[in-house]
């Protein structure tokens, strides 16, 4: 080999740096590839409804909604229409709506004064009273359905739309204290005792420092209690007016009562599906910040 031949030569471990490159990028693109496919398999489900939602009730009887690929041109929106005229479907998004936004307004407003009390506030038996929150956490539903029932016939809310938000609210409360709880006890003292020296009060303190900095938690905490309630049906069955109940249970009614009505049923189902997911992409930073902000801490 001439001079300049070994001049110009890459060395080793030039060369073993160069390979070292290329397999991590092929194992990235692996792992991309794998997480784009894991997610089109989740959302596949999603995808059949949506397909199902725009095709006639022959097609749907005649086969899976994946044979649209050999038709799309089938595809209309006729569905969505008679959607529109069904007052019993579209009157329950408004009672869904109604039911599911205070409900998870209440948790997130209640259980951020709760969950600052319990961090930073000293009052008696503030340890007992956290505690006792935490038992409730293991309460199931199912053992309040029948003196709920009777509190709620007692005093005139058996029902009606008060009396399911105001069941979720308890219900969910619990978890929403114990997560903020913990959150905002991981706050420096420091930087609250700054803001108590510069004169605020314990209001501002509570609206200009902690509310900031536990964003996150609270629009995690949000997400999942939105869900929860928009897509629950045992509350919604047994204590929400039934000449105009939820989304859930007016779907399993038109199933009981109109076994063959797809033409409703199955753009009721996408509709039904597709608000939860997008509150959850629309809040994915901050459900991703407050998940990792809860991971390290």
């Amino acid at each position: 080999m001439t001079p300049l031949a070994r001049r110009t030569a890459p060395p080793a471990s030039r060369t073993a740096s160069f390979v070292s490159r290329v397999a991590a990028g092929a194992a990235s693109g692996a792992v991309r590839v794998f997480l784009v496919l894991a997610g089109l398999f989740w959302l596949l489900p999603t995808i059949g409804l949506l397909v199902s939602s725009l095709r006639s009730s022959s097609d749907i009887a005649a086969g899976g909604w994946w044979q649209v690929f050999a038709a799309p041109a089938r595809l209309t929106t006729e569905n969505y229409a008679h959607l529109l005229a069904n007052e019993t479907i579209t009157g329950s998004l408004v009672s869904t709506v109604l039911i599911t936004v205070p409900a998870t307004l209440l948790v997130l407003a209640l259980g951020s004064f709760a969950g600052y009390a319990f961090a930073w506030l000293d009052f008696p038996g503030r340890d007992w009273w956290f505690l006792a929150v935490v038992a409730l956490l293991v309460v199931p539903v199912q053992v309040a359905l029948v003196p709920v029932s009777k509190l709620f016939g007692a005093v005139g809310l058996f029902e009606t739309t008060l009396g399911v938000v105001l069941f979720h609210t308890a219900f969910g409360l619990p978890f929403a204290i114990f997560l903020l709880r913990n959150f905002f006890a991981e706050i420096p003292r420091e930087l609250l005792e700054a803001a108590r020296l510069d004169g605020a009060g314990e209001i501002r303190l509570f609206t200009r420092v902690v509310l900031p900095l536990g964003g996150p938690a609270i629009a995690s905490l949000g997400i999942f209690q939105f869900l929860w309630v928009w897509n629950d049906m045992l509350i919604a069955l047994i204590f929400a007016d039934s000449q105009s109940p939820p989304i859930t249970v007016a779907l399993q009614q038109q199933v009981r009562q109109f076994g063959n009505n797809v033409d409703v049923l199955a753009p009721g189902a996408f509709v039904s599906m597709v608000v939860p997911l997008v509150v959850f992409f629309a809040f994915q930073r901050q459900f991703a910040s407050g998940v990792m902000a809860g991971a390290v801490k």
